[in-house]
């Protein structure tokens, strides 16, 4: 079944990001802090009333979450997402960029929220990162849309905590079957490679 989105402008794509944005990074600051903390337990129990105080403060008014369209470019926005959702805290701090060629690449730095073994990142990470990433290259930005078939990673090395660059391009169309390959890499080169098969869903090649 073909998913209706609510169409918005880039202004009120802009009024959205501007109020909810600073919102998820404050979370973001909340999770790395909580994991780090070395106050005390009187300290940890303050800390936690405050919390439960704000959280019921945003649980006031809760709205269902409708997909949204940017009526400019035809991309769904993502709010939810746990790879780049716009209100999703435990996502990482990647912002996908659109090469003219097709290509798809971000920089972002991976910090001890996405932590496996001491020191890196979990490879479980490493494999929603490039399913997006492969998944927006597929899908020409989000606007053709293309759902994972298969995906496989080849694991080079542990992938370090810190700064990183994912990139994703099409290697080749094959009917409603998109071929897409990429990689995350650190300062000393690529640390995990995928490939993977994206499928255009029926409702799709029906329009």
């Amino acid at each position: 079944m073909e998913i209706e989105f609510e169409v918005i402008s880039e202004e009120e794509y802009q009024r959205e990001r501007a109020v909810y944005e600073p919102l998820t990074e404050a979370v973001r600051r909340l999770i790395y802090a909580s994991l780090n903390t070395g106050v005390g337990p009187e300290t940890v129990a303050e800390a936690r009333e405050r919390i439960e105080a704000v959280t019921a403060l945003l649980e006031a008014e809760q709205r269902t979450q409708v997909p949204m369209l940017h009526e400019d470019t035809g991309r769904p926005l993502v709010l939810a997402n746990p790879a780049v959702g716009l209100r999703n805290a435990i996502a990482p701090p990647m912002e996908v960029q659109h090469a003219d060629d097709g290509r798809c690449w971000s920089e972002f730095t991976l910090g001890a929220a996405y932590e496996g073994p001491p020191g890196r990142v979990h490879g479980g990470v490493c494999a929603l990162v490039l399913d997006h990433l492969l998944g927006e290259a597929a899908s020409a930005g989000l606007t053709q849309p293309k759902f994972t078939g298969t995906i496989s990673l080849r694991y080079h090395r542990g992938t370090p905590l810190g700064p990183l660059r994912a990139e994703a391009y099409i290697d080749r169309i094959e009917g409603s079957k998109t071929y897409a390959r990429g990689f995350i890499a650190d300062a000393e080169g690529p640390t995990v490679e995928a490939e993977g098969v994206f499928i255009q869903p029926a409702w799709a090649r029906a329009g």
